[in-house]
């Protein structure tokens, strides 16, 4: 056994001592202790569990969803989706000739079981301040400050000074102007987009709501069929223009991709981009031009744990969608349809090649006519030779121009860890995928390098021109956890990299290095280093690293952290210049009891206007939740 490979199990097994679930992977990937009982990714004994909605679900449900039976939803996929959504299935949708068979009472019971909230408590808490009067009008004087997840189509995160309204000079009088509780929620995993006078934010509850800048007022509330962990996407309008028509893009982890109406809130389309069971939407789509390109992921790592499930058949993707329409333009997969490759000790195929998942929020190019993923690693033997790569596809067509790989032969699921299925492909792969966007850089000499961060702690720069590679530098000592976990930022030939590097991970051969450094861009080489100071000796409430994506302006870093601060460092030289705690009870603007968490995940802050907003309360591989956004003003 590995250092690797032990270290994951050490990692599981004080995950249950702190009674938190570890997830040693990229965001929706659970890993449970090696004690978790077949069929449940959670960590709990399903057969031991109480109550009417546990027991619907023992004698009418988990004969499919457990096997992933006639391509059924595995649990964990149905434990993301709202109550409103699953108890609609059981009415009306796909699902109701078995709903036919339960009464009102026990299909409501097991629709709040598996998603673990209360049926209609998100929509009543919805109502809660609504906006009036100017409040409540969007402000087509005020196109969208950013075109997406990266803040500009190179994915660079930075934010002109202009636009930020911040400086350095003002960061020692940031104080809290609101908060918003999010109801119904226990995670915060969207990063804002702000237009129209309105912030823009997704939600654990299945919502995306449109607050008032100002005042946190809800203009509306969206109710989509799932968890919405990607940010949100505002489509541009000349400034003015009465007639605009804006949509606001974004995904759920049921695999939809959306777009409302931003004025009204209405849905004008929805897209299931994959039909696989197990398929789900992490990484923000990127809008460019007439195009929305969604990267399409899955949870499917997680159902190899079950004994009866045959892994692996996933394919990770990118899907061209027509903006105004919702209708595709062209798909690509990453990897080849999956085939028999020999039978599990259950008798159930194994299948392979699979995974290649997209987690992250594609780069455009648009001199080059270029758009750039990341993917992740392979679920089941084969491996292939676009996972853990960074891609170049045509933006017009998906032809793949060019990938480079930065690591080959690594196939790996969850089974690795739990060995309650004969699925791991190989126990000793350290499921090192790209959680993090790309970015096209430009050095200080002018020169374009694009950038990616990956798991294993190392950075990379990439010619965009060939696909070889220029440099790459070590950074941190990298995990299943990260590493570089979800983006970086850069700026003036800099890139700002966090690292998280869970302290249950990784190998032997580099020390953990939770912290935020920056590497020049033309060279990979350090400009500065400034390791984490957090001393955590509580494990259940505090990790020392940065796990999610920061954001560049006026000379400085803003960098929210796994132990709930957010905080703002010099970028010439890493010096803090300012930190805030976030992960505490605030008073809301709603009247939703809510508290801050770690900072992590495709959340990050964003500075516009004189304001810094960020979501608090990652929720996800045992780093604390929340249910809070949070609006800072200079005073």
């Amino acid at each position: 056994m590995t250092g690797v490979s032990l270290a994951r199990l050490v990692g599981a097994a004080s995950a249950l001592l702190i009674g938190a679930v570890l997830l040693p992977s990229l965001p929706g990937r659970a890993a449970p202790p090696p004690e978790t009982k077949v069929g449940d990714w959670t960590g709990r004994d399903p057969a031991a569990e109480q109550g009417p909605g546990a027991q619907v679900y023992r004698d009418h449900c988990a004969a499919c969803h457990d096997s992933g039976a006639d391509r059924a939803p595995q649990r964990m996929n149905l434990s993301d989706m709202t109550p409103e959504t699953i108890h609609r299935a059981l009415s009306e949708g796909a699902m109701r000739e078995q709903g036919a068979l339960l009464s009102a009472d026990r299909k409501l019971a097991v629709a709040e079981y598996l998603s673990g909230r209360k049926f209609g408590a998100g929509a009543a808490a919805n109502a809660a301040n609504m906006c009036q009067g100017t409040a409540a009008r969007f402000d087509l004087d005020e196109p969208p400050a950013f075109t997406g997840w990266g803040l500009d189509p190179a994915g660079t995160h930075a934010i002109p000074a202009e636009v930020a309204g911040i400086g350095k000079a003002d960061v020692g009088r940031l104080k809290l102007k609101w908060a918003f509780g999010f109801p119904n929620s226990s995670r915060a995993r969207s990063r804002p987009a702000v237009a129209a006078g309105a912030i823009f934010v997704g939600n654990h509850n299945g919502s995306v709501y449109a607050l008032d800048r100002e005042t946190g007022c809800l203009r509306w509330a969206f109710a989509a069929e799932a968890e919405v962990r990607t940010g949100i996407v505002v489509g541009p309008w000349r400034r003015g223009d009465s007639r605009a028509q804006p949509l606001v893009y974004f995904g759920d982890v049921a695999g939809n991709a959306y777009a409302v109406d931003m004025l009204k809130g209405t849905l004008a389309w929805k897209v299931g981009a994959d039909d696989h069971p197990a398929a789900i939407i992490t990484g923000t789509p990127t809008l460019y031009r007439d195009t929305l390109y969604v990267p399409v992921s899955s949870n499917e790592e997680a159902f190899a744990t079950s004994p009866a499930y045959p892994c692996c058949s996933f394919r990770g993707s990118i899907v061209a969608l027509d903006a105004r329409s919702g209708k595709e333009k062209w798909r690509t997969w990453l990897v080849d349809p999956a085939v028999t490759q020999g039978t599990a000790q259950a008798g159930q195929d194994k299948l392979g090649p699979s995974g290649v998942a997209v987690w992250n929020s594609p780069t455009i190019d648009a001199r080059r006519g270029l758009l750039y993923v990341a993917t992740g690693d392979n679920y089941s033997q084969p491996a292939t030779a676009l996972s853990d790569a960074i891609v170049a596809l045509d933006l017009a067509t998906g032809r793949i121009k060019w990938h480079y790989q930065a690591l080959a032969g690594d196939a790996w699921n969850v089974a690795c860890v739990t060995r309650t299925s004969d699925s791991c492909p190989d126990e000793d792969a350290p499921d090192a995928d790209f959680g993090a966007g790309t970015v096209l850089a430009k050095s200080r000499a002018g020169r374009e390098v694009l950038l990616a961060g990956q798991k294993s702690g190392w950075v990379y720069g990439i010619d965009p021109d060939s696909g070889k590679l220029a440099w790459k530098t070590r950074v941190g000592r990298g995990s299943p956890g990260g590493g570089v976990h979800f983006g970086m930022a850069a700026d003036n030939g800099t890139v700002f990299v966090p690292i998280t590097d869970n302290a249950f991970f990784g190998p032997p051969d580099f020390p953990a290095s939770p912290g935020v450094y920056a590497l020049d861009v033309g060279t990979g080489d350090f400009v500065w280093k400034a390791p984490s100071t957090t001393q955590c000796t509580d494990m259940r409430r505090c990790f020392a690293g940065y796990g999610g994506a920061p954001a560049a302006t006026g000379g400085m870093v803003l960098a929210g952290a796994d132990d709930g601060h957010l905080r703002i460092f010099d970028a010439a030289g890493g010096k803090v210049l300012w930190d805030v705690d976030t992960g505490h009870s605030f008073a809301t603007v709603n009247g939703v009891a809510a508290h801050g968490g770690a900072i992590s995940g495709g959340v990050g802050p964003i500075a516009y206007r004189g304001t810094v907003i960020v979501p608090s309360g990652y929720g996800y591989a045992g780093k604390t939740n929340g249910n809070v956004l949070l609006v800072f003003a200079v005073e």
